[in-house]
C-alpha cells in the first residue's frame, strides 16, 4: 500500500473510550483496544504518549493492522473513517499530496513533540440497553448479556461500565474542560438515551460552557423517547443524530428485538421534526446482516424522502455468521439487481468519490454512493455460505427464549434455512 492509501489523521485528532473504560485510538479501529484504561490512566497521557507508536507507523507509511476495516470499506468504494478524518483537515484523495501539504495540520504531523489534546471523541457509555439486537454483543447490550448468560452462551457477565463510577465521569469531564478546541463528542451505548451517565455528562458540559462550542453526536435505537434529553440537546451549538434501524419493515422487529416497527416509525418522525426545527444533522445508521439486507432498500427509501444520510460504521465483522456473504449467490444477485434498479430510479450528480457525509446539501448523493458500496460488497465479497449452519443454530437458541421465528419475517428463506438445520 502507498502512503496515500494508508495515512490517516485520526490519531492526531481523535480517541475513544470503550464500554469498560479501555482507551482505543480510533472509533473505527478493529480490535484496537489498548491495555490502558480511564480507571488508572489519564486520557490526555494516553493520547499524547501511548498513541505515539500508531502515529509513527502511519508517518512511516506502514499499514496498521487495526486499520483493516477502513481499507475494506475503501475496497468496496464506501467512504471510510480514514477518508472522513482526512476531510476534516482539508485533505482530499484526488489531490492528496497538494492538500496534505497545504493542510493547517501539516506542521503538527512534522513536529518533534506532540502536545495536542483530542478534538474529536467517541464515548461508549456502557451496555445499558433496552434492546437485544441479534447481531449485537453482551458488551454493548445489558439485555442481550442477561439473555446470553441465561442461555449459557457466556459464562460471566461483561465488565462493569466505567460510567457507573461518578469519579470516572468527573475525570472525563475534567479532561474536556482542560482540553483546547473540542469540536465533537459522539456518544453511543447501549442505548444512549436511557443510560444515566449521558444526562449527567450533558449537564456537566453545559455547566462548563462547552455547549457553546462543541457539537454533540449520539446514536439511538428509536425504541425510546426522552423529552428531558431532547431539551438538553437543544442547548448545544450542534447535534449529529444517528438513528439506528435495519429496515422499515417487520423484520426490524426480529433483528432489533424487542422493538416494534410502529414505535420505530413514530420516534423516527419525532426526531426528523425536531432535527429540522433546530438544523441538526441526521443519519440513519445501519448494520446490514444476512437477515436484513434484503429489506435494506426500505431504509434508503425513507432516507431519500427526507434527504437523510445513510451510514454504517463499517461492513459487519462479528459475528461472522451474520454477514451477508452467508446468503447464497442466487439470493445476493437478486438483492443486487433490486439495488441497481433503485439506483437507476434515483439519478444524482456524483461529483466526488469521497463525499462529506455530514453535508446535508448532498445527502441524496451520499445515499446513492452508500448503496453502491453494498452493490460492490455483495458482488465481490467472499462467499461465506459455510457459516449458515452456525447462523441457524444461533437463531434457534435465541428463539427458544424469545418465542419468535425468523421464518415469520423471512418466509422466502424457508427452504434455505431448513436445509441448514432450522
Amino acid at each position: 500500500m502507498s502512503f496515500e492509501s494508508t495515512f490517516c489523521s485520526s490519531p492526531w485528532l481523535h480517541m475513544r473510550i470503550t464500554h469498560d473504560g479501555t482507551f482505543n485510538y480510533c472509533r473505527w479501529g478493529y480490535n484496537s483496544a489498548s491495555k490502558f484504561n480511564i480507571r488508572d490512566t489519564s486520557p490526555i497521557d494516553f493520547f499524547q504518549k501511548h498513541m505515539t507508536p500508531v502515529r509513527d507507523a502511519l508517518l512511516a507509511g506502514k499499514s496498521v493492522p487495526e486499520c483493516s476495516v477502513c481499507h475494506q470499506m475503501e475496497q468496496h468504494q464506501k467512504v471510510s473513517g480514514r477518508q472522513r478524518q482526512l476531510l476534516k483537515i482539508g485533505v482530499r484523495p484526488e489531490q492528496f499530496e497538494k492538500t496534505l501539504a497545504s493542510s493547517p495540520w501539516a506542521k503538527t504531523f512534522a513536529a518533534d513533540k506532540f502536545t495536542q489534546t483530542p478534538q474529536d471523541w467517541q464515548i461508549d457509555l456502557g451496555n445499558y440497553c433496552n434492546s437485544a439486537c441479534v447481531f449485537c454483543s453482551p458488551g454493548s447490550s445489558s439485555k442481550l448479556a442477561s439473555e446470553y448468560f441465561k442461555l449459557g452462551l457466556i459464562q460471566q457477565m461483561p465488565p462493569e461500565p466505567w460510567t457507573n463510577k461518578t469519579e470516572l465521569i468527573q475525570r472525563f469531564v475534567d479532561t474536556l474542560t482542560v482540553s483546547s478546541n473540542i469540536q465533537y463528542i459522539h456518544f453511543i451505548g447501549g442505548e444512549t438515551l436511557i443510560t444515566p451517565a449521558f444526562k449527567t455528562i450533558l449537564v456537566a458540559l453545559i455547566q462548563a460552557g462547552l455547549h457553546r462550542t462543541a457539537t454533540i453526536g449520539l446514536t439511538t435505537n428509536l425504541f425510546v423517547w426522552r423529552p428531558d434529553i431532547v431539551e438538553l440537546l437543544q442547548q448545544f451549538q450542534g447535534v449529529n443524530l444517528g438513528m439506528s434501524v435495519e429496515a422499515f419493515a417487520p423484520v426490524n422487529d426480529y433483528v432489533r428485538w424487542p422493538s416494534t416497527l410502529d414505535t420505530v416509525i413514530e420516534n423516527t418522525n419525532r426526531w426528523i421534526k425536531i432535527a429540522k426545527e433546530h438544523n441538526w444533522h441526521m443519519q440513519f445508521r445501519t448494520t446490514p446482516t444476512a437477515l436484513s439486507i434484503s429489506n435494506l432498500l426500505s431504509v434508503y427509501d425513507m432516507a431519500w424522502q427526507h434527504s437523510i444520510a445513510v451510514e454504517s460504521c463499517d461492513f459487519l465483522q462479528d459475528p461472522d455468521y451474520m454477514r451477508p456473504g452467508v446468503l447464497p449467490k442466487i439470493i445476493r444477485d437478486s438483492i443486487v439487481s433490486a439495488m441497481k434498479t433503485w439506483i437507476t430510479q434515483h439519478p444524482i450528480d456524483l461529483l466526488d468519490h469521497v463525499i462529506n457525509t455530514r453535508d446535508p446539501n448532498i445527502a441524496q448523493s451520499q445515499i446513492v454512493q452508500d448503496l453502491k458500496s453494498y452493490v460492490n460488497y455483495l458482488e465481490n465479497s467472499q462467499d461465506e455460505g459455510h457459516r449458515l449452519p452456525d447462523l441457524i443454530a444461533y437463531l434457534k437458541k435465541l428463539e427458544s427464549n424469545r418465542n419468535n421465528r425468523i421464518l415469520t419475517y423471512l418466509p422466502e428463506y424457508e427452504e434455505l434455512f431448513r436445509s441448514a438445520g432450522y
